[in-house]
């Protein structure tokens, strides 16, 4: 199964029906964690830090939480209703959250989805807001033969409908960046510039970008210079290695210690989230690496 098909899954079903942990498995570095936070939760503070749900299955929400706790996390990606309560249980908030949307591939460019899109969203923003969150995804979908200007008018007249109820809940509809070279063939806003030129077509504060750092590195590079001269219109990040989606280490070609002084210097104020598949056998130890290497 692709990465793709691992994040569609995981999207579709929000989380549903995690692995349990085995004694000799993840456990123990769950209470190296533990062991840990008094050493980890000493961060820079300039950085809020989270992670993706999805790219932890094999832990339960609750084993997660606890273990991102620790490490001085400050909420969790790509959560949906269902298990808000545990997050709040550790003090954790839904930096991003699902369940509004159809697919990655059904979204917004396209005007037969309209309808139940805005059905969608228009009953998930207010439970959004009544949980004290502010973010929750959308995509543009896939092009299906739709052209980019085709595609960005369609998907401004959907989301411009959405904005009044955005705007009196204060919930922001963050469309998500993802190169269509690799991972999501066909995905319309695989191009910066594209979610740019959306965002103002719409002209409202609550509308903006999840950059992907990941993807937007496969598809278009030159990161740190988009960033810089596009921060006003991006609301969260995403990271992960190049090539891969692995580790952010030494064995992938970003420099994330970098990128993030570059979004730091921006002034953002947001979520950078932690979305690379562990490769290493101590998953929770390559997350507490990632959040180390990211806190600048």
């Amino acid at each position: 199964m692709s990465f793709g098909d691992q994040r569609r899954n995981a999207l579709k079903s929000i989380v549903a029906g995690t692995a349990a942990l085995t004694a000799g498995g993840l456990l123990p570095s769950l209470t190296a964690c533990a062991q840990e936070s008094e050493v980890l939760t000493r961060l820079k503070g300039n950085i809020n830090h989270a992670v993706c749900r999805w790219c932890f299955n094999d832990l339960s929400v609750d084993e997660l939480c606890r273990a991102a706790k620790g490490m001085g996390i400050k909420g969790i990606d790509l959560v949906g209703p269902k298990d808000w309560p545990t997050l709040q249980k550790y003090g954790l908030h839904s930096t991003m959250c699902n369940g509004a949307e159809i697919s990655l591939t059904e979204g917004w460019n396209n005007k037969q989805y309209h309808a139940t899109l805005i059905k969608n969203y228009s009953e998930m923003i207010p439970l959004v807001a009544k949980a004290g969150y502010n973010n929750l995804i959308c995509f543009s979908g896939n092009r299906n033969g739709l052209d980019d200007e085709t595609g960005l008018k369609n998907a401004a007249e959907g989301l411009k409908k959405m904005m009044p109820l955005a705007e009196k809940y204060k919930v922001v509809l963050v469309m998500e960046l993802l190169n269509s070279k690799i991972d999501h063939k066909d995905y319309q806003c695989d191009k910066t510039a594209w979610g740019v030129e959306l965002a103002k077509l719409i002209g409202s504060e609550n509308f903006k970008l999840l950059y992907d750092i990941y993807h937007m590195q496969i598809d278009e590079g030159d990161v740190i210079r988009t960033i810089k001269d596009n921060h006003q219109y991006i609301a969260h990040y995403h990271t992960a290695g190049v090539p891969g989606r692995n580790e952010i280490d030494e064995k992938q070609e970003l420099y994330y210690p970098a990128i993030m002084r570059a979004i730091k210097d921006t002034g953002f104020k947001g979520y950078v989230s932690q979305e690379f598949i562990p490769k290493n056998e101590d998953k929770l130890a390559s997350l507490t690496k990632a959040i180390q290497i990211c806190d600048v």
